[in-house]
């Protein structure tokens, strides 16, 4: 079973956390760690967009679209692949009951107040907002010149955008197991953007650990107009995983 959709006016944006302060992961799954100025960095980001025209193959005609954000950490796999883990997926409240039973993603409901980008090109600058119950992330981003921020330096900006956008392989918990969810995309447009954090609790609250003030400085950040996407769904397989090691990512 095949999904296809487009992520448009999809906005990425990286952040550099101290790996000492970085989440325990579920086995078999290890961070890509980077050394930056004598100490251990891995990445995380926040994707927000809009999901347009989602369908399965074998039903053309029904066609959704929404609002969206996720929470990722980039890893390996059991196998070597270089791949995310969801730490959390925000949707609609009317979206969350399908994404459960046929997504098995454990989304969790939000508001959102998203600009379209690719709609007013012009615009000296867009907003960003998702509240989440008592959390909230606002940004607000304009376009820039490629710019890397604090963190380790990946190499040149087209291998920067490689290494976050070229990971087939993203895994998220759904009832005490470790799911694999694999995908393909080709993106065919990237815009540099500058981005400033007014608030992050939302993604905060994923990693209490981590020193609140790391989400004000992100590492790097641009937008994609338009990501088509396909996603298989045939091939979930549950991976068992040690019960104590679970709980800090099915909380978010």
């Amino acid at each position: 079973m095949q999904l296809r959709t487009k992520a448009l006016d999809c906005l990425y944006v990286n952040w550099a956390l101290p790996r000492e302060s970085a989440p325990a992961l579920p086995a078999p799954l290890r961070y890509e760690v980077h050394e930056w100025r004598g100490s251990e960095y891995v990445f995380a980001s926040a994707l927000l967009f809009h999901l347009s025209g989602l369908r399965l193959d074998s039903l053309p005609f029904v066609r959704l679209s929404y609002p969206q954000m996720n929470c990722r950490v980039y890893v390996f796999d059991g196998e070597g692949v270089p791949s995310v883990l969801f730490r959390r997926m925000v949707v609609p409240g009317w979206v969350v009951p399908m994404s459960r039973w046929l997504g098995r993603q454990p989304a969790s409901s939000g508001h959102f107040e998203y600009p379209r980008p690719s709609d007013e090109p012009r615009s000296d600058h867009w907003r960003w907002s998702i509240q989440q119950q008592q959390q909230r992330l606002e940004l607000a981003g304009k376009l820039a010149s490629p710019q890397v921020g604090v963190g380790p330096q990946l190499g040149s900006w087209q291998v920067a955008l490689d290494y976050f956008r070229q990971r087939p392989r993203g895994y998220v918990v759904w009832k005490r197991q470790l799911r694999p969810l694999r995908t393909s995309r080709v993106s065919l447009e990237v815009w540099p953007l500058a981005v400033e954090v007014a608030s992050a609790g939302l993604i905060a609250e994923c990693f209490s650990e981590v020193d609140p003030a790391v989400w004000l400085t992100p590492h790097s950040a641009w937008l994609c107009p338009e990501i088509p996407f396909r996603f298989e769904l045939a091939e979930l397989r549950a991976l068992r995983m040690p019960r104590g090691r679970v709980a800090a990512t099915e909380s978010c």
